[in-house]
């Protein structure tokens, strides 16, 4: 496989399992090294390390409360120590839930925005300077629901569509040494069989749902883009970019 990241340093935040974890790996193939964050799933974290380790590349898990700014600063001086360099940061950690919107309590809606979108936004500062030195990049990760208002999810669409604009302000701030993108995924299933994920698929136009995959080819497009590509949203739902 082509290697086009060899040299370059990825962190990416969430990553022990799931999303998080493909994108981990896809980046890992085309030889970046990788470092990634988790909260409570160490066993995974590790797992993952050593399967990105696989691909001859060096590996990091840090543990990182993205709830706690003293986390972040010292997650990104660790990457910095260990690996030596930012290129890419991708913001793909965040939680989900739902709740009819007159219940949404005053903690839940803080939490779902501490996550979802000021931890971006902090993990964005403390790495802006490393980043800067070498043009480098940023991919946040969305969602669909910051494009269409799902009514029993109203903190998170309203999180996400946050997100959604941070990603075009940092674009527009901090061009044109560092580009930032945004990928927002729809139905992403793994493995899971249920009636309510038939339907989405039905809803669309390839008929079937995304997959983790599907996210992290859209992370390696942005990782190996041409620079000047920035302030993109771009939207993978059925294996389709629409």
């Amino acid at each position: 496989m082509d290697r086009p990241l060899t040299g370059k340093t990825v962190l990416v935040t969430g990553a022990a399992k799931r999303i998080g974890r493909s994108i981990a790996l896809a980046l890992a193939e085309r030889g970046a090294d990788v470092a990634i964050t988790y909260l409570s799933s160490q066993t995974e974290a590790q797992q993952t390390v050593h399967a990105l380790a696989a691909h001859d590349v060096d590996a990091l898990a840090i543990r990182c409360d993205l709830r706690n700014p003293e986390d972040i600063e010292q997650t990104v001086a660790a990457v910095i120590n260990d690996l030596g360099r930012i290129d890419l940061l991708v913001n793909n950690a965040g939680i989900f839930a739902s709740e009819a919107l007159e219940n949404i309590s005053v903690d839940q809606w803080d939490a779902m925005f501490t996550t979802n979108t000021r931890a971006p936004f902090l993990m964005a500062r403390a790495a802006h300077p490393h980043l800067r030195a070498v043009k480098g990049r940023i991919l946040n990760i969305g969602s669909l629901g910051g494009l269409h208002p799902w009514a029993t999810h109203g903190h998170y669409c309203t999180s996400k569509a946050a997100l959604h604009m941070l990603s075009k302000t940092m674009a527009k701030a901090w061009a044109p040494e560092i580009s930032v993108n945004c990928i927002a995924p729809g139905m992403i299933v793994q493995g899971e069989v249920e009636e309510a994920y038939e339907h989405f698929a039905r809803k669309t136009p390839m008929q079937r749902n995304g997959t983790a995959e599907d996210v992290a080819a859209a992370a390696v497009f942005f990782a190996t883009a041409p620079h000047f590509i920035t302030g993109q949203l771009l939207a993978v739902d059925g294996g389709l970019g629409l």
